[in-house]
């Protein structure tokens, strides 16, 4: 259920973005999400990726400053109020969000998201018949 993502802190800088999918390809690390968040001279990459242990050290290594966090993925419907639906549970049982991207193919949209109380947002959404992501779902063997 506990996805760890990588976030990457990348100066404003031409080729930064290309040097670290250089880098998760030579390793054969897969990226199923990411996210660019941009300051003025600086922004944040967030990475779901197959190997997260991997990609963290290797990332490192290159002299990247990154590090994991841990978030939810969840499927909800591609139609009209979806999204609503979850994010009227989680709002009703109190969980807040920090940030969320997501991507809508065919029938479905995933969803990632870092809620205030993980483990509450968890619970909240099983009960509630909420499909969630698995690790096995995007983890590489």
């Amino acid at each position: 259920m506990i996805i760890k993502q990588l976030s990457v802190f990348l100066e404003d800088k031409t080729g930064r973005l290309t040097e670290i999918t250089r880098i998760l390809a030579e390793n054969d690390i897969n990226i199923s999400a990411f996210t660019v968040a941009e300051a003025s001279d600086y922004g944040i990459l967030r990475l779901i990726v197959g190997r997260p242990e991997l990609a963290l050290q290797v990332l490192k290594e290159n002299g990247f400053s990154v590090n994991t966090t841990d978030v939810i993925g969840m499927i909800v419907p591609h139609e009209p109020g979806g999204l609503h639906q979850a994010l009227k549970i989680l709002s009703m049982n109190n969980v807040s969000i920090d940030y969320m991207y997501a991507f809508a193919l065919e029938n479905s949209a995933s969803v990632v998201f870092r809620p205030s109380v993980i483990e509450k947002a968890i619970e909240v959404l099983q009960k509630n018949k909420m499909e969630l992501l698995r690790t096995s779902q995007i983890y590489q063997l």
